[in-house]
C-alpha cells in the first residue's frame, strides 16, 4: 500500500543516467544456423512476448542477428535457473570472426561450436532448421516477421541496434513444468526460469545464483563514448 511507504523514502528519490537499463528478464539462448548450416547459440535478455509473437532486441553486427535476417528463423530456448553454468559458459563468446570492436574491448573471443563448450545439446527444429537446445525446459521455434531499426533518430546509436519480431511456430515444453490436468498450460509454481538482473544470474528467488561472467564487464562500458540522455 502506498501509505505504508515512508515519504521521506520517495523524497530521497535522485535522477540517474546508468549505462544499461536491464531490470530483470528471463534469458533467451537463441538458436540460429551459420552460413555453412554449423549450429550457433548465443544467450540475450531483452526479449518480450505478446501472445504468439515475441520482439528481441539485439545488437546490428551479432552473429544471431545475421543468421536470423538470413535465414528468417530462429530458436528461442529458455534455461531454467540449475542451467546457470551453461549459460555462463557461453558469456564473452561470439560466433562472428573477426570479432566486433565493441566486443573486443568486453572481453569476447570467437568461438565455433558453442554446444560444445555450453555442453548442451543441439536438436533440429520441427518447422525451423535453427537448433534446439535439449536441456532448455522450453524451446520456441520461431519465424523473422519485421526488422526495426532502433535508435535512427540517435547519432552515436544509429545502426547498432535492432528489434526483431518474430512469431513463434512451435513450442515444446518438459512435462514436469505443465500444470496438472491442463497439458496446454505452463505451471508457474514448476518453472523456474533463469533471470538476468543488471547482468547477475537470478532465479525466482531473492539471492544471487553465482558468479556472472557477463558481471565482470564494467557497465560504463556499454554506454557509447559521447552519448547523453535525449532531453
Amino acid at each position: 500500500m502506498l501509505n505504508t511507504i515512508d515519504i521521506t523514502d520517495i523524497a530521497r528519490s535522485q535522477i540517474i543516467e546508468p549505462a544499461i537499463l536491464y531490470f530483470g528478464t528471463p534469458v533467451v539462448l537463441i538458436g540460429s544456423s551459420n552460413e555453412d548450416g554449423s549450429p550457433n547459440l548465443a544467450p540475450m535478455s531483452s526479449a518480450w512476448w505478446v501472445g504468439w509473437r515475441c520482439m528481441l532486441g539485439l545488437a546490428s553486427n551479432s552473429k544471431s542477428t545475421e543468421n536470423m535476417i538470413r535465414t528468417g528463423e530462429c530458436v528461442l530456448n529458455l534455461p531454467s535457473a540449475e542451467l546457470v553454468d551453461a549459460v555462463n559458459k557461453l558469456a564473452r563468446t561470439t560466433g562472428s570472426d573477426p570479432v566486433p570492436a565493441g566486443k573486443i574491448n568486453r572481453g569476447y573471443r570467437h568461438e565455433k561450436n558453442k554446444f560444445e563448450i555450453s555442453g548442451l545439446t543441439a536438436l533440429r527444429g520441427e518447422t525451423v532448421a535453427a537448433p534446439r537446445a535439449a536441456e532448455c525446459p522450453v524451446q520456441i521455434e520461431a519465424k523473422v516477421a519485421q526488422v526495426h531499426k532502433m535508435a535512427q533518430e540517435d547519432e552515436v546509436w544509429r545502426g547498432n541496434l535492432v528489434a526483431i519480431e518474430v512469431k513463434i511456430t512451435r513450442v515444446h515444453a518438459r512435462p514436469g513444468i505443465l500444470m496438472d490436468g491442463q497439458p496446454d498450460r505452463i505451471d508457474p509454481d514448476k518453472w523456474r526460469p533463469l533471470i538476468m538482473s543488471f547482468q547477475q544470474f537470478y532465479g525466482l528467488t531473492p539471492h544471487k545464483l553465482q558468479h556472472s561472467e557477463l558481471g565482470q564487464i564494467p557497465e560504463s562500458a556499454y554506454r557509447p563514448p559521447g552519448w547523453r540522455p535525449a532531453v
